[in-house]
């Protein structure tokens, strides 16, 4: 995490841009919960059946969308033993993927701005030596920051390169 976020002049370049870009929102309820199922997994326990109620979508809602998002839940919770392990995961991921035509020195900065803190930016930062291809990218923003702070809500990502700003995504909350 940086200390101070500086604005940075901008110089965009064809050589340099953003391909894709995947967000991902990790909460304490999965798929198809509500917070009164989660509560009465916990009092209740198991159904007649033995499976846990209220908790997994009925197969004839499970749709393809559901199988990707569960998939990525476990992914980023695989190796999480005890409840403080989970909380430490909670929070906003992101994923970008990124192409240099040519070889350069580059970093990445996700600029954000979170739920609680309103208009303060906050940013991240990631250098690649010598970057050239195709890259990928990835920021959290995870536990004690997301349980303080809350759920990100608007952010940008800028590609810079000798302290000029080559190339931009950001979300559609951004300025």
């Amino acid at each position: 995490m940086l200390d101070r976020v500086v604005s940075l002049p901008m110089a965009l370049n064809d050589d340099f841009q953003f391909r894709k870009t995947k967000l991902f929102l990790l909460t304490e309820l999965g798929p198809g919960q509500t917070k009164n199922a989660a509560a009465d997994q916990t009092t209740r326990g198991a159904g007649k059946s033995g499976k846990l109620s209220s908790t997994a979508p009925s197969s004839k809602s499970t749709t393809v969308q559901d199988a990707s998002i569960r998939f990525e839940r476990r992914y980023r919770l695989f190796g999480a033993v005890t409840k403080l392990d989970e909380r430490e995961r909670f929070g906003n991921y992101f994923d970008f993927f990124w192409r240099s035509k040519r070889a350069a020195d580059l970093r990445v900065r996700l600029e954000y701005r979170q739920e609680k803190l309103h208009a303060h930016v906050q940013a991240q930062e990631v250098s690649y030596p010598n970057a050239r291809g195709n890259c990928k990218t990835e920021f959290k923003v995870v536990g004690d920051d997301y349980f303080d702070d809350g759920r990100v809500i608007a952010w940008r990502c800028l590609l810079i390169e000798n302290g000029s700003v080559v190339a931009e995504t950001h979300s559609y909350m951004w300025e």
